[in-house]
């Protein structure tokens, strides 16, 4: 019986971690498992080294604190062992991109990947989308302009990554109405990059692979935005041409 109880309490345990896991923000939970996977590794490494082992304990502690942050011998000896756990390993130095359409403003920070939005204009002009809730903000979907729809709806996918699959009906969820309002102007595609006018195009590169990673669909991305940040590339890259 101690078993069985033992069994059923484990199953229970792991479904509710596997819940977690599917509706944990992927940014954060890419720094999660950075994080967890330096202390583990260090761990490890005191381990093997109390065991005599040298030759194994210290690459294993310089492998760890490299993961967590720490670079014994500088940073450029160690910058690319966070791109073992996504693009955490990358630093913009403190770079926002910026998304306007008629109903809201969307905001990406290029260090965490934490995406954010507030509403411009309607009965909440001037209120953060995260005081919503999702049947709330579902809600508001057929009202919307389609880039406005196509914004909420890229927010909703970063924050309740399941919400598509309990949607009810058409009224959301609907990648057809995804458009742009014409063509882009280098000041929207500079706010879309992060990066003041006049950049170059290494700049425009570098913030353009940068995004790019944070809004890949294994990273809880959208299709919506990464089409923006790819017409923004595009914009500054021609205007440079000509």
């Amino acid at each position: 019986m101690p078993t069985l109880i033992a069994g059923v309490v484990a199953v229970i345990v792991l479904y509710s971690l596997l819940q977690m896991f599917r509706a944990a923000n992927p940014a954060v939970l890419a720094r999660g498992i950075k994080i967890g996977g330096g202390v583990v590794t260090l761990a490890v490494a005191a381990f093997t080294g109390v065991k005599g082992e040298l030759a194994v304990a210290i690459p294993l502690g310089i492998f760890g604190a490299g993961l967590l942050g720490w670079a014994p011998f500088g940073s450029s000896a160690f910058g690319n062992l966070g791109t073992l756990f996504g693009s955490w390993g990358q630093r913009s130095a403190g770079q926002t991109s910026r998304v306007v359409s008629r109903y809201i403003e969307m905001s990406l920070d290029h260090d965490s990947g934490a995406l954010s939005g507030r509403f411009l204009a309607g009965p909440y002009a001037g209120r953060s989308l995260d005081e919503f809730d999702l049947p709330q903000l579902a809600a508001l979907i057929p009202s919307f302009d389609a880039e406005s729809c196509a914004l909420l709806e890229s927010y909703l996918d970063r924050r309740f990554p399941a919400w598509r699959q309990n949607a009810q009906g058409e009224g959301a969820g609907g990648q057809s109405r995804q458009t742009s309002s014409g063509k882009m102007t280098d000041e929207e595609a500079y706010q879309i990059l992060g990066l003041k006018p006049g950049a170059g195009r290494a700049e425009i590169g570098q913030a353009h692979r940068t995004l790019m990673k944070k809004l890949h669909p294994d990273q809880g991305g959208s299709t919506y935005l990464a089409a923006r940040v790819n017409a923004a590339k595009d914009t500054l890259l021609r205007t440079h041409r000509s």
